[in-house]
């Protein structure tokens, strides 16, 4: 046997070297971190929604899943004059009722590395628009609200809420 040899085997039958309990350690930390990394790559959690001219946060929306299904609500409101804001615009059954806590995106169906077949209501004007939305990057979020095809829309991005 070669020299190289003989001392790898000497320190794998060496019972003062814990090689397994080091690997058990390293594997879990390397499962730690996957998960993480995994949770911080979902389109569900708190996403900001900025105004248009101002750049300012105006809301923020939880996008979660139901039924294999993406939907999102407004979970915040930071202009104070508009957190008792009703969707006086709306048609449906929204119509009145507090934006505040309103679901605004249903039923989007994840279709590759993006979710669609949904639609989003625009609470300022009561339209409702077909839409999908689509992670970026980890922490960005592209959500595209169209008229028959996405060509006709309007996209946003959306940074990832940090409580």
């Amino acid at each position: 046997m070669g020299w190289k040899l003989q001392c790898q085997i000497r320190l794998i039958n060496n019972p003062d070297i814990k090689i397994s309990s080091f690997m058990k350690h390293l594997l879990l930390l390397a499962v730690l971190f996957m998960t993480f990394s995994t949770t911080a790559q979902s389109i569900f959690g708190k996403w900001e929604s900025r105004d248009e001219k101002t750049n300012n946060v105006d809301s923020v929306i939880e996008v979660y899943e139901k039924d294999g299904k993406a939907y999102a609500k407004i979970v915040a409101i930071t202009d104070k004059t508009k957190k008792e804001a009703l969707c006086t615009l709306c048609v449906d059954e929204k119509k009145n009722k507090p934006v505040l806590g309103m679901e605004i995106l249903t039923g989007l169906k994840k279709d590759g590395d993006e979710w669609s077949g949904g639609t989003i209501l625009d609470p300022r004007n009561g339209k409702i628009y077909k839409c999908y939305i689509k992670l970026v990057k980890p922490n960005k979020l592209k959500l595209r609200g169209y008229i028959g095809i996405s060509l006709f829309g309007k996209t946003e991005y959306m940074a990832r809420a940090t409580d």
